[in-house]
């Protein structure tokens, strides 16, 4: 054994995995360089005071050859382990989106903008990037980073952390405790562009689901069985003083077989009121939280190039109505459905096609975190003219405590360019049984709406 070329290979195997420890000081780096360096003489050792072993059936040559691997190769697993890589995964995505709005009057490219959360500039123009880590015992930690795009932007500004969880075993691997910052587990639809058939969202994913929850779950799996449940602040980094109770969050899920199954969820407790915080209007009532009870159910069937999706959703929150004109906070209710429909007609393929219905009427409508008038999303009350001959749009006076019930149909493409890169296109109409789309061209509002949008999902 060549000790001279043994050193060269520790010296260099330390400087390729430097980059991985710039935060450390010189002084830690020689000390890992020289432990690597006496691993490697130990490693010697061992294999010249037993010159006589060789595998069977090698000659001395080979069998020299076959040691020098085994010594470079038990070298590089203890270099791994040194630097905190063994078991880690790192994955990301980018997802450059092209979006043109009728209403908004808008047509250009989307990527990490800070617009607030709306079904034309959602989870998608996105960047991603994802980091998993199991250590001995299974206890496994995820930090996924998505500036500006992902959950934690919506409710804790300026933050980049997407999920920060810790998974921790109890009795067995298959009974764990979830700690930390999780994304919503309702619903059929995934939130990464990587995992989704279209480029926007369903009506139900955008407006009636939770965000994402701070707090702990159980995780549990039994046979066919799935089951989440825990506790948690919904929607909210921390409580706001003189909040002090958390939801309850859960989700079970049944796979009947290889190819179906279906899963429902639910939150129950006191979230942030919206409504409330008209403080002209409802001044000691300003950052209210409130009772809401969110539920709903979804089933898959996926076989060969065939899949169908689908849910039923059920809420409401006390007191985060839109229609509140007259001082008086009323009950905010609605329910929807929506199914979406997919066939791959050649491999690289894939055709999708996807219905919504929002029913959102009483008390002029409200939903998850939009509790006013909201022409963009098309969420409220319908407006009218005021005839004054200036073009002044009005809530309707003679229906100022009805809402719209709304729908949408959705329409895309999907080529699979390679392993790593898809290509979407979608066309989305939006309608509503009352004037509730605000056309930015001349201020007007109409009952319907269109979307194009393009997208280049790029994972890795």
């Amino acid at each position: 054994m060549n000790v001279a070329k043994l050193s060269t290979l520790a010296i260099a195997m330390a400087a390729a995995f430097a980059p991985a420890a710039r935060a450390q000081s010189n002084a830690e780096l020689l000390k890992e360089l020289q432990a690597l360096k006496e691993r490697v003489a130990e490693l010697e050792k061992k294999l010249s005071a037993k010159p006589a072993e060789k595998p069977a059936g090698m000659t001395p040559e080979q069998a020299e050859s076959f040691n020098r691997i085994a010594v470079k190769t038990e070298a590089l697993e203890d270099a791994v382990e040194a630097q905190g890589l063994k078991m880690l995964k790192i994955s990301g995505f980018i997802d450059p989106t092209f979006i043109y709005n009728r209403s908004q009057n808008v047509a250009g490219f989307q990527l990490l903008n800070k617009d607030p959360y709306s079904y034309d500039s959602g989870y998608f123009g996105m960047a991603m990037l994802d980091f998993q880590k199991e250590m001995d015992g299974g206890t496994k930690l995820r930090l996924t980073l998505a500036p500006e795009r992902g959950v934690g932007a919506t409710f804790n500004s300026g933050s980049i952390i997407h999920e920060a969880t810790a998974s921790i075993p109890v009795s067995d691997l298959q009974t764990r405790v979830t700690v930390g910052q999780i994304p919503d587990w309702s619903g059929y639809e995934y939130l990464p562009p990587t995992l989704t058939k279209l480029i926007t969202h369903n009506m139900l994913f955008d407006f009636t689901l939770p965000t994402a929850y701070t707090g702990v779950a159980s995780d549990i799996t039994r046979g066919k069985w799935m089951y989440k449940v825990g506790l948690a602040n919904v929607n909210a980094a921390r409580r706001d003083p003189g909040h002090k109770a958390p939801a309850i969050i859960y989700r079970i899920d049944y796979s009947r077989g290889e190819f179906q199954g279906f899963g429902f969820a639910g939150v129950h407790g006191k979230l942030h009121n919206f409504a409330s915080d008209d403080a002209t209007v409802f001044p000691l009532d300003a950052g209210k939280n409130t009772r809401a009870d969110l539920f709903e159910f979804d089933a898959y069937f996926i076989r060969g190039d065939l899949t169908w999706q689908g849910q039923l959703s059920w809420g409401q929150q006390k007191g985060a109505a839109v229609y509140h004109d007259d001082g008086v906070l009323r009950d905010a209710k609605w329910w929807g459905l929506s199914t979406l429909a997919a066939y791959k007609f050649i491999p690289r393929w894939e055709a999708v096609a996807r219905f919504d219905y929002l029913r959102n009427s009483r008390n002029g409508g409200g939903l998850l975190g939009y509790t006013s008038d909201d022409g963009r999303n098309g969420i409220g009350r319908g407006f009218v003219d005021d005839g004054s001959g200036t073009n002044t749009w009005i809530a309707d006076p003679a229906n100022l405590d009805r809402g719209a019930n709304r729908y949408a149909l959705s329409l895309g493409l999907s080529y699979l360019y390679n392993l790593n890169t898809t290509i979407k296109a979608e066309y989305r109409l939006d309608r509503s049984n009352l004037a509730v789309f605000q056309y930015l061209s001349d201020g007007s509002y109409r009952k319907s709406n269109h979307l194009l949008g393009t997208s280049v999902v790029v994972s890795f």
